[in-house]
């Protein structure tokens, strides 16, 4: 069984910008409620850990491009059983916003009985990283002084 999870926000600044701080780790743990934390070497190939609430997984880096993509694969124990593919993707509207786009295709015999929660749960989590990289993002732009525009 497979399941995908999908969802996206415009924020008010260049992708640039968003994937700075997207890719600060370091700094998650003072706006992001939803990964508490990631840690290891970024690049194709690398296993890194990630700390959601209550739970930690080393998934396998899949894709990384510079200001547009970030794609890892991971496993609730074992290939096959419940695993996850994540990705964040990013869009540049052409108008000085971007399209934050977070994502997730699920696969495995264990989907079916996860299923609620992810249609709740994880749903909802994404959603709130989501808002919370906009207000981040946004906040710093404002902050920077001589990079802020007007909205």
């Amino acid at each position: 069984m497979t399941k995908q999870i999908k969802t996206s926000i415009t924020i008010n600044a260049n992708k640039e910008l968003v994937w700075e701080i997207l890719l600060d780790f370091k700094n998650y743990p003072e706006w992001n409620s939803f990964i508490k934390s990631i840690s290891g070497d970024v690049k194709v190939g690398n296993k890194i850990e990630i700390k959601l609430q209550g739970m930690t997984f080393k998934p396998l880096i899949l894709t990384l491009n510079e200001n547009t993509e970030l794609k890892w694969l991971g496993h609730l124990w074992f290939k096959g059983l419940f695993d996850g593919e994540h990705k964040f993707k990013l869009i540049d509207n052409g108008n000085g916003t971007t399209n934050f786009e977070q994502s997730e295709n699920f696969s495995g015999i264990l989907v079916k009985l996860f299923s609620k929660s992810l249609d709740k749960d994880t749903k909802n989590g994404f959603e709130r990283m989501n808002r919370e990289l906009k207000l981040r993002v946004e906040n710093t732009k404002h902050n920077q002084g001589n990079r802020c525009t007007t909205l």
